[in-house]
């Protein structure tokens, strides 16, 4: 199962488009973004969870990190409503559900495999800071080989996207054109190694996840 799976092309998904497809879970469901390998994979997916469903008790061999989007995601380590972001390093093990229902944009099998290092963090409870014009940031993670945050990006400003060694993000509100697509919530881009662009932000201003630098390899699936 493979899609976007060329790390060498720019990439976008308008993912509230794109139809719900069933997960071997039962009231699970997903949008994949990018993709290597069948149900163990470098994935790039926005999972729904329904009321009241959950997965088995499993280990993440490759690692888990995601962000809530909505509602609230559950496991016996805490509650997490939408805001949260989680890294659940390789070889970690977890029973995820939801009682009253969730949206998450997860990735999997993209971390170093000797990484032990847990995050949970609530971004509501945490501030944005000016960075450069036009741009508030949100740190969230850093290991020197990538850089996650959340930017917040001014009404009409124009933002340089410079990927030397990739870069990915995910839209969380507002919206901005950039390539000749106008991307709004939910809309995901991902730029390879080299690539530059220009994003014009939308009147309502954008708020983007958006991680750095994690391309400089070109990407492989797991291997089972």
């Amino acid at each position: 199962m493979q899609r976007n799976d060329d790390f060498s092309q720019r990439a976008v998904v308008h993912s509230a488009d794109e139809p719900w497809v069933a997960s071997p879970m039962a009231g699970v469901d997903r949008r994949m973004l990018d993709r290597i390998g069948d149900e163990v994979a470098r994935a790039t997916t926005i999972v729904r969870y329904a009321p009241g469903s959950k997965f088995s008790s499993h280990v993440h061999t490759g690692g888990e990190e995601f962000l809530v989007l909505d509602g609230v995601f559950q496991d016996e380590h805490g509650d997490f409503p939408a805001g949260s972001y989680i890294r659940n390093p390789p070889q970690s093990s977890h029973t995820p559900g939801s009682e009253p229902g969730c949206t998450i944009f997860v990735k999997l099998w993209q971390f170093d495999l000797a990484d032990r290092t847990h995050i949970r963090v609530d971004t509501n409870k945490m501030r944005f800071v000016p960075d450069r014009e036009g741009v508030e940031v949100m740190p969230l993670f850093s290991d020197g080989s990538e850089d996650v945050m959340l930017e917040r990006w001014a009404q009409g400003a124009d933002i340089v996207l410079d990927a030397p060694n990739g870069l990915e993000l995910l839209v969380l509100d507002g919206g901005f054109d950039e390539g000749g697509d106008t991307f709004r919530a939910d809309s995901w881009l991902r730029l390879p190694k080299g690539a530059s662009s220009l994003a014009k932000v939308g009147k309502n201003g954008a708020r983007v996840w958006i991680k750095r630098d994690h391309l400089s390899e070109t990407p492989i699936g797991p291997a089972v």
